[in-house]
């Protein structure tokens, strides 16, 4: 069951008081001051720390009807010297996008090689999509199946392959269904990241080379990325059926593992 946005902007103000709590002035730079009734900084200390009023940081520690703009929360963050994760922690309150997090995105991070292993690991087709479903890695039973995309030197992003790519049409049965669902399941995907300027240039590059993909995503067609049977026909060895799964990572939220597992015949 999600959360009610009144559930966790109570919630919120819990966490920042804590965090709060545990803080230091010594800790944070500030001077002792007098003898303190209760520990931590004060509310006046943190929202100087973070160059937020007073009255708008006790709104959110009250849980009161407001909303901090993603830079705001930035600063907060460091003002409380978060941990990566109390930094996620409170942008997933907040129910805002961390910029930072964007930026990693953006910045092509390396998959970490116990990620990469597991991929290569798994003996059926298996590839790991980053936010704009870049192929990061895949394994050797992907790239025997997904010719002109996990084979060679290919483009790796998988609306490109799809849409772009006409290899792509003869290896995908009834191609304009499946390709329509993919794009309503890569809308679905991509709302946390609907302003990426990398996002963005992605689809209008798609939108100007290719006219159904221009109709399909002018659409706004949503699915749930649910999985179900895939068929392909690869151009050796005949069609084969698959059963898709698909997984996020904890640690990695922009990454996406999916597997195709045979079918029995």
């Amino acid at each position: 069951m999600t959360s009610t946005p009144a559930v966790q902007k109570r919630v919120l103000g819990d966490f920042l008081r804590a965090q709060r709590a545990r803080l230091s002035p010594a800790g944070v730079g500030l001077p002792a001051g007098q003898r303190r009734r209760t520990p931590g900084l004060r509310r006046e200390e943190v929202a100087q720390q973070c160059g937020m009023s007073v009255t708008w940081y006790t709104w959110l520690e009250q849980g009161r009807d407001v909303s901090a703009s993603p830079q705001a929360l930035a600063a907060l963050a460091r003002a409380l010297h978060l941990t990566p994760a109390e930094r996620s922690y409170l942008f997933e309150l907040a129910g805002k996008r961390d910029p930072a997090a964007s930026d990693a995105c953006e910045s092509g991070m390396d998959v970490p090689p116990a990620l990469a292993g597991a991929v290569a690991a798994v003996k059926a087709p298996a590839y790991l999509l980053d936010h704009l479903w870049n192929a990061r890695a895949w394994n050797a039973a992907a790239a025997r199946l997904f010719v002109g995309w996990l084979d060679r030197d290919n483009d790796k992003n998988l609306l490109r392959y799809i849409f772009l790519n006409p290899v792509s049409r003869r290896i995908i049965p009834d191609w304009n269904r499946r390709a329509r669902r993919v794009l309503a399941e890569f809308r679905a995907d991509s709302g946390r990241h609907i302003d990426d300027p990398a996002l963005v240039a992605m689809v209008d590059d798609l939108k100007a080379r290719n006219t159904f993909f221009a109709r399909c995503w002018n659409d706004h067609e949503v699915v749930e990325r649910l999985g179900g049977e895939r068929t392909f026909d690869p151009p050796r060895g005949g069609r084969l059926s698959y059963e898709q799964v698909a997984f996020t990572f904890a640690s990695r939220t922009d990454f996406k593992l999916v597997m195709l597992l045979p079918q029995e015949r």
